[in-house]
């Protein structure tokens, strides 16, 4: 088995490392929509790119407007505006539920629990 570079400027990271990059972006996602949750959740300022401003708490619309670059905050986007599509509520709740869902898998990973083979 030989192995290739196939691209010299592209940035390595080891597991863990990549593990905790996943989970961040779960929990800077989170960390923007849950304080969009309730009766007494803070309002939101949307700036386009040409000027025009949205205000919103309604976590479907923040989704669909924010540009999401990690490839995991874009699956956890794309299942909680599902969730929206599907039942018509819950996106906040869904994106809330996965992050702690992630910080539960992060304190796992450094407790060295995961991946215990027995």
């Amino acid at each position: 088995m030989s192995v290739r570079v196939l691209n010299p400027n592209a940035e390595v990271l080891n597991k863990t490392a990549a593990l905790h990059m996943t989970i961040n972006a779960a929990k800077g996602l989170q960390d923007v929509l849950k304080s969009n949750l309730g009766p007494k959740g803070t309002i939101k300022m949307l700036v386009g790119g040409s000027g025009d401003i949205k205000l919103t708490k309604d976590g479907n619309t923040l989704l669909k407007e924010m540009q999401i670059q990690n490839p995991t905050a874009i699956m956890i986007a794309r299942t909680a505006v599902a969730q929206d599509d599907i039942s018509g509520d819950g996106t906040t709740s869904t994106v809330i539920f996965i992050g702690e869902l992630m910080k539960q898998s992060e304190r796992c990973i450094d407790e060295g629990s995961c991946f215990s083979r027995t």
